[in-house]
């Protein structure tokens, strides 16, 4: 396998260099796949079938001018082969699947712009000078969790000047100030910043103080420009940039940066469905925060996400008498079936140990086409069906309605898709099970005294309700803070066209508007888990370096 990859290769890097798209297009699967990462497009690209890969390298290939195809090797992931090239802006690397000598996938990734490669290894700088002038920012980041911290590191170590805005007291907040039993539920291995790995003492799944400590320190360690305590009032596009009124302190502000990016998380506002009537405290997941503010108290918890089985289960170790409230199936999956089936592969001491960096995990992931996806993951999902037979058997027995998504490609396909609908099992659906939580269907209609009414006329006690009832599109940030206008311009942000619940067509191959430019020019967003973070942070602060440097035109 590894000749036939350096031929193809070979073979690729030829044509492309007579400047003969034809013939290099006739190396790939007639619905192959090539999915760039900036290194061809100057942006986030899949291009399926080899007319859309033959347009993708009529309108690149002269601008790129690709040379120096140097094959690694199999990737330790054992799914591929692995190569490095460069191109005219920069140097990148590359993943290949073959299938009966014919590319299947290509993975193009740009890694780093030469003559602004970052200032690490044999390139650190040899002395730091004090007192540096304060510079204005060529880009503003509104937000200052996971995303906005993963980027800002990103550009402090490319040179540009980029200031982040967090409106809570300290970083690190957005995960300390949510309710007390929050805890990741991706494992640790999946979930590092870039530059800085956590300790490998580290839990499996960290809890929530833990992730916030460590972005605090992170943000010192790392030396980034970044002011708590300060709230964006407002944004306008102005020729050459934006204007940006900031609140800091109480004392308002105004900046003037090239760029800015939301990274306000990849959702909007809290969804808070009107109910008429009052009586029950009612408050949405986003401001729950102790259970044991609760204990003794009649709980109504709405939804069946995440958030919602959470929270369920921290009112019911609290003493609380609590009852959820199931509006649509759900997909539920145990966390070990995860761990063995899903991330074990890439992200794990196993995978670590077969030599699979974190990189080299990422590159992986990435080059899995998201048409693809689903494809690939219904059989895993499949097998945990199989293999969790008595927790789907008691779930059912208890009422819950479940499922493994609307095609069975199971919860990373609907993370994608909507961001929302799943929950990772870490003991929540046992108490489901056993009656502990006691589950009902449809949704709350009034309220009244200490009661809720159901849609289906059903009145239960409650003292309080708790809406897990999820968030808006991240595109609600762009109305709020710039214009309505800019954001129906700009159009939803996250999915991917699937034409599943929640997530509209068209079909468009990258998760929309997400780390690469929108129709407002110099608009950007930038979120999604620590992962997704961590990993496209270099493809987004490698465009904004390029305009930085005037190597992209000015738009």
């Amino acid at each position: 396998m590894t000749a036939l990859a350096e031929r193809w290769i070979e073979s690729f890097s030829a044509a492309l260099a007579r400047g003969d798209a034809k013939a290099a297009v006739g190396l790939f699967e007639p619905e192959g796949y090539w999915r760039d990462l900036v290194a061809f497009t100057g942006t986030l690209h899949t291009a399926e079938g080899r007319a859309s890969i033959q347009s993708t390298l009529q309108r690149t290939l002269s601008g790129a001018s690709p040379t120096t195809w140097t094959p690694i090797g199999e990737s330790p992931a054992r799914d591929g082969f692995l190569f490095r090239f460069e191109t005219r802006l920069g140097r990148g690397i590359g993943h290949l699947r073959l299938r009966d000598g014919c590319a299947w996938t290509l993975l193009t990734a740009l890694r780093e712009l030469k003559g602004h490669e970052e200032a690490a290894g044999s390139r650190r700088i040899r002395y730091v000078a004090n007192g540096e002038a304060n510079t204005e920012p060529y880009v503003v980041i509104i937000g200052g969790g996971q995303g906005g911290i993963a980027l800002g590191a990103r550009l402090k170590r490319l040179g540009v000047p980029a200031l982040i805005v967090e409106k809570n007291a300290r970083a690190g907040d957005s995960w300390r100030k949510r309710y007390k039993s929050l805890c990741l539920h991706d494992p640790v291995w999946y979930d590092h910043l870039p530059y800085l790995p956590f300790p490998d003492h580290w839990p499996v799944f960290s809890p929530k103080d833990k992730i916030a400590d460590w972005l605090e320190m992170y943000v010192r360690v790392m030396e980034l420009d970044y002011w708590t305590s300060s709230e964006c009032l407002n944004a306008r596009p102005v020729p050459g940039g934006w204007e940006v009124d900031v609140l800091r302190d109480g004392q308002p502000l105004r900046l003037t940066p090239t760029h800015l990016v939301l990274a306000t998380g990849m959702s909007g506002f809290p969804f808070l469905p009107a109910v008429r009537g009052a009586g029950p405290k009612v408050l949405h997941s986003s401001q729950f925060a102790d259970g044991a503010e609760y204990r003794g108290k009649k709980a109504l918890v709405v939804g069946s996400s995440t958030s919602a089985h959470d929270i369920a289960a921290e009112l019911y170790a609290n003493g609380a008498d609590v009852t959820m409230l199931q509006r649509a199936p759900t997909i539920v999956v145990r966390s070990e079936s995860l761990l063995e089936l899903a991330w074990g592969r890439l992200y794990s001491e196993a995978a670590l140990a077969a030599g699979i960096s974190t990189d080299i995990a990422d590159l992986t992931l990435a080059s899995v086409p998201f048409r693809e996806l689903p494809k690939l993951q219904k059989p895993l999902y499949d097998e945990i069906a199989r293999r969790d037979a008595d927790l789907y058997d008691g779930l059912t027995r208890a009422g819950f309605r479940h499922d493994m998504g609307e095609d069975g490609s199971g919860l990373h396909s609907i993370y994608l898709r909507r961001g929302a609908g799943y929950y990772i099992d870490v003991g929540a659906s046992q108490l489901i099970i056993d009656g502990r939580i006691k589950l009902k269907h449809g949704t709350v209609a009034a309220l009244d005294g200490r009661s809720a009414i159901l849609s289906g006329g059903e009145t239960l006690p409650a003292d309080v309700v708790v809406f897990a009832t999820g968030y808006g599109n991240m595109n609600e940030w762009a109305a709020r803070l710039i214009s309505r206008e800019v954001a129906e311009r700009v159009g939803p942000v996250w999915g991917l066209g699937s034409n599943t619940k929640n997530d509209p067509g068209p079909w468009e191959g990258e998760l929309r508007n997400m780390w690469k430019p929108t129709q407002q020019p110099n608009l950007w967003f930038h979120g999604g888990n620590l992962m997704q973070s961590r990993h496209y942070s270099l493809y987004l602060a490698l465009q904004l370096k390029a305009r930085y440097e005037g190597l992209v035109p000015r738009m």
